[in-house]
Parts: structure tokens; C-alpha cells; sequence
């Protein structure tokens, strides 16, 4: 056991754990002088007043299993004597009261934007600015408020919580800086003090861009393997095959999973394209759920791109534009839809008069077709058709999405749908 110490090292200190938590565990042995949280390593360096008071505590917690919040904490003398300045301030983030606070986000299960956190920290006083952003640690963002006294209030009361019922756990801790510096007011940053600044560089957007509908399709949670905070919108698809493949169909495939900004085929690396997204969730979604996908023979593999965009050039297809993107209207519905290829696909914006025989003929050379139905939806002609294999439903998919049939430009996308009843819809 190292040499006794009125500094106290406390082990397994969980993000949920406060600062008052830890008072009120060692408060019965006598008066605490210092208290520093070390957040990134889930650790907590106590000083009592003195070395008899720190001794007790320990012999106390030799016998009795200290817990916090039904986690177990380990203590032990810290090989310091005395808490000093560097110290105090090895959590990055000191505990004198500063008006701007560092608030970085556990277990974020719920897209949170920069309305979200004012929605949570304005009753406290007024907000001055917001600004959001991705580090190691998580979700992180800095908050400044008006007056000092505010900060200090909201990180009483807010330390621990959880935004939403089980998730988006608050850890707050005072920031060092002296005034933030807001350039855009967009969903990652906001200055209240100046609504005039621009909104950002046109065709930029945040991955927390759609997060209204992003809620609305998912029931507020994300799907299983999303984190929903990657923010690199440029996804690089390799193991193509180069005979087959084009932009438009890459087009007819990706766009299932978000907006197309631009796509480029690689010249040097004819099995390798870029595509970039309209956002880093909606680029999330595609590599999430693309990656292995089996196209023309090949198994895909997708990644995130080094590239933060493709620059525009003449062998860039240029899609930002294009009315076939089909997050720009009812985006909540299209993410909903989102899943991994399937043997089923859904037709849509049929023409009225179309007959099931016209459906098989335009699809059947891309596989064995098992099974369709036809029916009507709100007054408008879908069907289902199912395949064989996963492969052959999506070869069908990137050839024939957007193509026509009977002078109607028909939308395909994949059903989650495992077999077809009749009451099918």
C-alpha cells in the first residue's frame, strides 16, 4: 500500500458520477479541501484537510464496499502528498467558474442540435452563444452564457442529467476560454447575439441538418451500429465492377440513403469511385448499410473517403441539383425506409393503367422474379417484386430505378418486407 496521504485516488469514477457524489462519500471522515474530476480516465484525486481524516476513510472503505449510483469505486493513498496547481488542472478543464461551459454529451442515442442544448440551458440564464463539434471524447460543445453566475447555475443543476429518458448524459465542466468565436449560425453553432451571420457556404450542411426527421423516423433512437455523428460526407467504394457499373447507377444505389452531391469514377482505379453525400449521417447511413452489398458479381466494399468532398471537375457527375434526389421531400419517410439490399423491391409512381405483366417484363433480365403484387396506396399504383437473391434485386434496383414505364418515371427502393400477403401494402 503507498505511503498514507490526505490525497485520496479514487478508481472507476463513471460519467455519471458527480463532483457531489464524491463529497458525500468521504464528507463523514472530516473536512475536503480539493476535489479534481479526471473525466478522460474515470478518476478522482480527493484531498482531506489532513492525513488522520484520509486514513479513516480508507480503513472505513477496507471493509465496506464503496458504491456510487450502483457503481463500485476503488480507493487508495494517491502517491501525492498535496493536490497542486498542475494538478487541479490535469483534467484539461479547471473548476474555477467561467461563464463558457464544456459539455460533452455520453450515450447519445437522440441527434442533439444546437436548439436541443438552448431548449436545456437557456432557463438558466440568457445563452450568448453555442458552438458543437466531434472530438475523441465524444460530442462535445461550448456554451456561454451572459454571466458567470448562470454557468455556474446550469452545471449545479444539470451535472449527470440526462437529456432524454436513458441518454445524452450532460458531463459539464467549466471552460478556459474567454469568449467564443462564432462564425455561422447553423445547426452546429449559433451566436444569439448576432442572428444576421450566414448560415454557411452553400451545399454544406451538418450531420445534424435533418435531425427533426431523423427523430421522426427512428422514434427519437438511431438504428443499431449509427452513432449519428460522423461528420465525412465523401464515401469511397472499391471492388467495383468496371464493365457494369456508371455514375447514374451508383446514382440509383446511394441515393437511397441520402442526397447526391457529386460522383467520381476513378480512372486510375477503374474499380474504385468517390461519391459525397449530403451530410456525414446520411454518409453514415450508406456505408452502414452498403458495406458487402453483393452489385455485378462483386462484393462492395465501402469507407469513408480521406477526401472531405470531390472536387468538381470534368469527370465529376454533378447530382446536388437533380429532382431524383430523394431526401429534398419527405426525408423523415426515406429514412425510415433505409436498410441493407433485399430480395424485395418496392415500386412506386406507377402509371395507372400498368398490368403486373408490364412490371415482370422490365424487370425479369435482371433475375428469377419469385413473386409480385400489385396494388393501390392512397390512389396511386405500387407493387412489390421479389427476386431470388439480394443481388439480383439490386441490379434490378441501380438499372431501372428511374427509368419509365408507360411514360411515368418509376422510383424503386429496397423492401424490408420478407415475403408478400395479399393484404400486402
Amino acid at each position: 500500500m503507498a505511503e498514507p496521504s490526505k490525497v485520496i485516488h479514487v478508481r472507476n469514477v463513471g460519467h455519471e458520477i458527480s463532483e457531489n457524489d464524491l463529497l458525500q462519500l468521504f464528507q463523514p471522515f472530516g473536512v475536503i479541501t480539493k476535489l479534481v474530476m479526471l473525466r478522460a480516465k474515470n478518476q478522482a484525486l480527493l484531498q482531506m484537510q489532513d492525513v488522520p481524516s484520509a486514513i479513516n476513510a480508507l480503513q472505513f472503505y477496507t471493509n465496506v464496499q464503496p458504491a456510487i449510483r450502483g457503481r463500485n469505486v476503488y480507493v487508495q493513498f494517491s502517491s501525492h502528498q498535496e493536490l497542486t496547481t498542475m494538478d487541479q488542472n490535469a483534467q484539461g478543464r479547471g473548476d474555477e467558474p467561467n461563464r463558457i461551459l464544456l459539455v460533452t454529451i455520453h450515450h447519445m442515442l437522440y441527434p442533439i442540435t444546437v436548439e436541443v442544448l438552448h431548449q436545456v440551458f437557456s432557463p438558466h440564464g440568457y445563452v450568448e452563444k453555442i458552438v458543437t463539434f466531434q472530438k475523441s471524447a465524444g460530442f462535445q460543445a461550448l456554451i456561454q452564457y451572459q454571466g458567470r453566475q448562470s454557468a455556474v447555475s446550469a452545471r449545479t443543476s444539470l451535472q449527470g442529467r440526462n437529456i432524454y429518458d436513458g441518454c445524452c448524459q450532460l458531463d459539464i465542466q467549466f471552460s478556459n476560454l474567454d469568449e467564443l468565436q462564432v462564425h455561422y449560425n447553423n445547426d452546429r453553432s449559433r451566436d444569439f447575439t448576432n442572428p444576421n451571420l450566414p448560415t454557411e457556404q452553400k451545399g454544406r450542411s451538418s450531420q445534424m441538418a435533418n435531425a427533426a426527421a431523423i427523430a421522426a423516423a427512428f422514434g427519437g433512437g438511431l438504428p443499431p451500429g449509427i452513432s449519428g455523428t460522423n461528420d465525412r460526407c465523401t464515401v469511397l467504394v472499391s471492388n467495383l465492377n468496371p464493365d457494369k457499373i456508371d455514375e447514374d447507377k451508383l446514382f440509383n444505389l446511394f441515393s437511397l440513403y441520402g442526397n447526391i452531391v457529386r460522383i467520381k469514377l476513378l480512372r486510375n482505379k477503374p474499380d474504385h469511385a468517390l461519391v459525397q453525400m449530403g451530410d456525414g449521417f446520411q454518409a453514415e447511413l450508406a456505408v452502414h448499410f452498403l458495406k458487402g452489398a453483393m452489385l455485378f458479381g462483386k462484393r462492395l466494399e465501402v469507407n469513408f473517403s480521406k477526401h472531405p468532398n470531390i472536387t468538381q471537375g470534368a469527370d465529376t457527375h454533378e447530382y446536388v441539383n437533380s429532382n431524383l434526389n430523394r431526401f429534398n421531400r419527405n426525408a423523415a419517410k426515406n429514412y425510415r425506409y433505409c436498410c441493407s439490399p433485399t430480395k424485395m423491391v418496392h415500386l412506386s409512381s406507377l402509371p395507372q393503367d400498368v398490368a403486373e405483366e408490364e412490371i415482370v417484363n422490365h424487370l425479369a433480365e435482371h433475375g428469377a422474379i419469385v413473386n409480385t403484387k400489385l396494388f393501390e396506396m392512397n390512389g396511386k399504383k405500387q407493387a412489390l417484386v421479389m427476386f431470388e437473391t439480394e443481388e439480383q434485386a439490386t441490379e434490378a434496383l441501380v438499372c431501372k430505378h428511374a427509368t419509365s414505364i408507360g411514360g411515368s418515371i418509376i422510383r424503386i427502393s429496397f423492401s424490408q418486407l420478407q415475403t408478400i400477403r395479399e393484404n400486402s401494402q
